[in-house]
């Protein structure tokens, strides 16, 4: 088995419907799930969200719960 050369991927352009062209993006925490954190990708010009993450890669979460 070949091992990878890339762990994940990080999305610098997108296709944004409302502009109608590849736009750069901008990244911002959606949620933070069980399974991962989950990132929304926006639109830099006119902030519509063009897609979605799942970090899985996240560290889990801990709760801290008073008497």
């Amino acid at each position: 088995m070949r091992p990878s050369h890339f762990e994940e991927f990080e999305a610098t352009s997108l296709y944004c419907p409302k502009c109608k062209t590849a736009v750069p993006v901008r990244k911002k925490l959606l949620l933070v799930l069980p399974e991962g954190d989950e990132f929304e990708y926006l639109c830099a010009y006119c902030s519509s969200s063009v897609g979605t993450k799942i970090n899985k890669n996240a560290p889990p979460i801990e709760l801290i719960l008073k008497p």
